[in-house]
């Protein structure tokens, strides 16, 4: 649920993790573990029987938290150190996934806080058509994305940010690839786990809960996509 999540091609990979080692410490990394428990909670209704995959995982905060029978992780970083044993992880840039993980063969595929990395729109539409590629028939697309329609100026103030989203376009650019919205919840998560998100289990618990704090808190997006 932050902006931490790493972009794509190889060369930027050891930059990447500068960036991010300097935004988030140790200490903002457990903070945020305790957090995604509580959301992937709430996101399990959405995710169907059978593997899951996180694409540009950063250390895991989704993967290690959701039920499934069959976990996988990529990253264009190395970030298997974070992972637990039972995630299978293959490191690797988002666009380039296919030949590098089975094709098909997932239930569902979850991204959070990384189309924004991408470098132009295009490449934006090019990840949802890859995901598409790697879903089972009836298998879902889950995206939390930075919302740029509500939080303004302040979408730019990571410096990796490079493609504007709004709730619109990024329906827009699932549907161009041949997903079916099932659900989209405009204002979801507060922008990051710096902003006003209670940071304690239960305060967490009782924000998923009460879906008028979305309103007044909400900076992004839920959108949950099937392959028809």
């Amino acid at each position: 649920m932050d902006p931490d999540r790493a972009g794509r091609r190889p060369d930027l990979a050891s930059e990447l993790g500068g960036v991010y080692e300097h935004r988030f410490s140790d200490r903002d990394a457990r903070a945020k573990d305790l957090m995604w428990a509580e959301v992937v909670r709430y996101l399990q209704r959405f995710v169907p029987p059978g593997p899951v995959l996180d694409i540009a995982c950063d250390r895991g905060d989704f993967i290690r938290h959701v039920v499934a029978p069959e976990k996988w992780a990529t990253d264009i970083r190395d970030v298997s150190q974070h992972l637990s044993p039972d995630i299978h992880f293959v490191q690797a840039d988002g666009l380039d996934l296919p030949g590098s993980v089975p094709q098909g063969h997932f239930a569902t595929v979850f991204m959070s806080n990384y189309l924004e990395h991408l470098p132009t729109s295009a490449a934006v539409i090019r990840q949802f058509e890859v995901a598409y590629g790697l879903l089972r028939k009836g298998g879902r697309v889950i995206v939390l994305q930075p919302n740029i329609r509500l939080v303004g100026a302040a979408y730019w103030d990571f410096i990796d940010h490079k493609v504007a989203l709004t709730e619109r376009s990024l329906v827009e650019a699932a549907e161009t690839s041949g997903l079916r919205t099932d659900r989209l919840i405009v204002r979801f998560l507060p922008y990051t786990t710096k902003s006003r998100l209670p940071q304690r289990a239960g305060l967490v618990r009782a924000y998923l809960r009460f879906p008028p704090a979305w309103r007044l808190l909400g900076g992004q997006t839920l959108y949950v996509g099937s392959r028809p």
